[in-house]
């Protein structure tokens, strides 16, 4: 028996239309340890390293804010590491609107999408596994996006030993090695910046652009 963590975060957002401020793409990006979250530790020591170095930095590692200077050195960490990366791409003017509709149903399929082809690759009875997913929003939005979580994972892992959370980034290194992969891929697919993108590349089992056939735009 294994016990493994799954840390998910995802890029975009919910703004289904072509304003300026609206992605293109709705990504999630899940990233798995099968170690003993040695990662996790490393990238804990690197705040202190910084603070010994005379280098602020009050808040957990998120790609989007920080600087590339900070940015380059969390990929330095993350490189030498063994974790896994699977990740759906979801171009979000092709999703038909009764997917649209509700935010928790567009969240709940993108989930069912990626878990349905990668969760037995990841974990199989009598593995343990715990999955945590990025916290959003208010209570209500983040138990609505949890429960979704929630109801996915226990469909396709019905007979796996299993928990499922919702935690701010915060909380867990976990979740900023998330953030950093799920930019990394956004800056790839939005912006057609490699620069992240390969420095995880080696890590990455799966990129699934789900609507990459669809010809049809919906708004």
């Amino acid at each position: 028996m294994a016990r493994f963590h799954l840390f998910a975060d995802e890029s975009g957002n919910f703004d289904f239309s072509r304003n300026v401020g609206a992605s293109r793409y709705f990504i999630l990006t899940a990233v798995t340890f099968f170690d003993d979250r040695s990662t996790c530790r490393d990238l804990e020591a690197l705040r202190y390293d910084l603070a010994w170095r005379g280098i602020d930095h009050p808040g957990p590692f998120h790609a989007t804010e920080d600087s590339q200077r900070i940015r380059d050195e969390v990929f330095a960490i993350l490189a030498p590491h063994r974790f896994r990366v699977d990740a759906l791409i979801m171009e979000k003017s092709k999703a038909q609107p009764h997917l649209r509709a509700e935010e928790t149903v567009f969240y709940r399929y993108a989930w069912w999408l990626l878990m349905r082809h990668v969760a037995r690759t990841i974990a199989r009875p009598p593995d343990e596994l715990l999955v945590v997913a990025a916290s959003i929003g208010t209570r209500k939005r983040r138990d609505g996006f949890h429960s979704a979580v929630r109801r996915v994972m226990h469909q396709v892992l019905p007979d796996l030993s299993m928990r499922t959370a919702a935690w701010r980034d915060d909380v867990d290194t976990g979740l900023q090695v998330a953030d950093y992969c799920a930019w990394a891929l956004k800056r790839k697919w939005e912006d057609g910046d490699l620069r992240s993108y390969v420095l995880i590349e080696d890590k990455i089992r799966s990129e699934f652009d789900v609507f990459r056939a669809g010809t049809r735009h919906y708004y």
